[in-house]
């Protein structure tokens, strides 16, 4: 009777140790999670700090005439959506490099989810934007009588390529942050589901409400 509950005894400090053992293992797992996605998300602040640097100084005066990055309207776009982004990815790694307890919620993993997909397509569509400009003013386009600008202002013409380059590889990084929000929303959760009263009364259908 005695070997029973010293063998029941020692199960149950087995197990709990074991449990104990996973507990810390998944922290562990979650903190090295938290550090990766941090080091993502601050990464294309110094991107986007550069890239708006580099056109905020850009502008070239020769015999030909002045030329800034204010001049054109795809530009201060690109500059914006830079400064809004930078913002953003320092915010979002603040947040994410913070412990939490509980874990992520489903709240707050839509909010990332949601968020970094509206940032991404900003960013995206300023440098796609800006990339058009920018093939125009090397090439030319004679149909809508616009000329090559870059054999006159090939100092604006490098530097703002410099900025597209940087900002191209800004949309690479929150693409890559778009995925693990994406992953982290639905691997943890399930797709919230609303039900019709009007269908359930018909054959229980549900819809997914996104």
């Amino acid at each position: 009777m005695e070997k029973s509950k010293v063998s029941g005894t020692m199960m149950g400090m087995n197990s709990s140790s074991a449990a104990a053992n996973r507990e810390e293992l998944q922290d562990q797992a979650a903190g090295s999670m938290r550090t990766a996605e941090s080091i993502l998300r601050l990464v294309p602040v110094g991107l986007c700090v550069s890239a708006l640097v580099v056109m905020l100084k850009n502008s070239q005066t020769n015999d030909f005439g002045s030329l800034s990055y204010s001049d054109l309207a795809a530009f201060r776009y690109l500059v914006h959506a830079n400064g809004i982004c930078a913002g953003y990815a320092l915010l979002s790694a603040v947040v994410v490099a913070m412990p939490r307890r509980p874990a992520t919620t489903a709240g707050s993993a839509w909010t990332f989810f949601f968020l970094d997909q509206v940032f991404t397509y900003l960013i995206l569509a300023a440098a796609s934007v800006s990339a058009e400009v920018l093939y125009l003013a090397y090439k030319g386009d004679l149909d809508i009588t616009w000329s090559a600008a870059c054999g006159s202002f090939g100092g604006f013409c490098h530097k703002a390529m410099a900025s597209l380059v940087l900002t191209f590889i800004v949309v690479l990084f929150f693409i890559g942050i778009s995925l693990v929000s994406s992953y982290k929303l639905f691997s943890r959760f399930d797709t919230p589901v609303l039900s019709c009263s009007a269908a359930a009364a018909k054959g229980g259908l549900e819809i997914a409400a996104f």
